[in-house]
């Protein structure tokens, strides 16, 4: 009789690493391990070997990155959506559409369950198991975090030492770290302790700001209804346009955030990310917007923003909130289209220039000089209007005062 499956997503990291072989001596599954490919790069190249060594009858190595990037990043990014005012949610949507994924292959392996290597700490269990409940609320899952007695990375790599399972990360160098096309982030060991100033010897995509050029670079991007379709006149792809925008804005430092932030388990933590194509690419959209946007549509979907952010971070992608916040988002995108120049300088993004067919911006309503188009006078009738309940209080707190 054939053993029941377990999907386990896989990435070859320390945790899914010894997981294989914890899921073999604890449960009797079949274990198929899935990397879903967000960009991760080289680091998928030894996984076929390094899973079917450690105990997984396969592995399926699933290219998601053109299916990230225009269901997830590209949503996300005309929402202008950014968690805490710093964070643009790298690790937070590839969740949902890997944890996608491991249910479809799921359902054609005809698996009763899904594993992954999320810690009761995190945020990214709350990510993955909120999309399996979405879209497959019969299967099982399974968090060895929540249940086994390991502690500790150190007890971790000790695990794996003990079972034969080679390690890219050592006692010595045990940053948590997850990379995708959209960015890298860095937890734990120092970084720790906030007081504790990330090392330059940290970053592996960007060039440490002081290192970066000493003269600037131009970029322009064209758009077409929000999102990014042309760097510097050359149209790309969604996944190479983000390829391109990652090597112009790594050079020069650009994407370099260190915070703070509140996990939605209770707790805060901090990481460092590199994320130079989003940055990039979330200053210009801004920009593109104050131009095309009225200011009431701009003011609300500022709000919406945020609680977009929230939706994308807490793991609620698959939720009728999310996808109605996006259609009211695509709604007002009809209107970005256009072309913004971007200045990079030692780590920073710059305006130098926005155009679009739909500008709002007029210079002859605008101008310190003289108009035929704007009477000032106007502006006195308004003032008295606006300001009435203003008045109408004060008139009352006078009468008031003097009873």
């Amino acid at each position: 009789m054939s053993k029941e499956k377990v999907i386990l997503a896989y990435s070859g990291g320390l945790d899914t690493s010894i997981i294989i072989p914890w899921l073999i001596e604890n449960y009797d599954y079949e274990v198929i391990a899935v990397a879903g490919d967000v960009g991760q790069g080289e680091e998928l190249e030894p996984l076929h070997e390094k899973a079917l060594r450690s105990g997984a009858s396969k592995l399926y190595i699933e290219d998601l990155k053109e299916e990230f990037v225009t269901d997830y990043i590209f949503p996300t990014l005309k929402a202008g959506a950014v968690y805490e005012g710093k964070y643009l949610l790298g690790t937070s949507f590839a969740r949902p559409v890997i944890a996608k994924r491991l249910v479809e292959i799921a359902r054609r392996e005809g698996a009763v369950a899904i594993c992954h290597g999320a810690t009761g700490k995190g945020n990214d269990q709350v990510r993955f198991e909120l999309t399996i409940k979405a879209l497959a609320p019969d299967l099982k899952i399974i968090a060895p975090w929540r249940i086994w007695s390991i502690r500790s990375r150190e007890e971790e790599i000790d695990y794996a030492e003990a079972h034969h399972i080679p390690l890219t990360v050592s006692k010595k160098k045990i940053y948590s770290m997850d990379r995708n096309l959209w960015h890298l982030s860095h937890e734990g060991a120092d970084l720790e302790d906030p007081w504790n100033e990330p090392k330059d010897s940290l970053l592996e995509i960007c060039v440490p700001p002081t290192q970066a050029p000493d003269e600037p670079e131009y970029v322009t991007i064209d758009w077409e209804k929000g999102v990014p379709t042309a760097v510097n006149g050359v149209k790309y792809g969604p996944v190479e346009l983000i390829e391109t925008l990652n090597a112009i804005g790594a050079r020069h430092g650009v994407g370099i955030c260190d915070m703070v932030e509140n996990r939605l388990v209770g707790m805060k933590s901090r990481g460092v990310y590199e994320n130079p194509a989003g940055s990039i690419l979330y200053a210009a959209h801004h920009d593109l917007e104050s131009i095309v946007l009225d200011r009431a549509t701009s003011h609300y979907k500022e709000a919406v923003a945020i609680r977009f952010a929230e939706l994308v971070y807490d793991g609620w992608w698959f939720t009728p909130l999310r996808e109605a916040l996006s259609a009211f988002v695509d709604s007002t995108q009809q209107v970005v289209t256009g072309t913004t120049r971007m200045k990079l300088y030692k780590g920073s993004v710059v305006s130098a220039g926005i155009q679009s067919p739909y500008s709002l911006y007029s210079e002859e309503f605008a101008t310190f000089g003289a108009d035929e188009v704007y009477d000032q006078k106007d502006a006195g009738g308004f003032i008295n209007l606006f300001g009435l309940p203003l008045k109408m209080r004060a008139l009352m707190l006078e009468k008031n005062q003097k009873g």
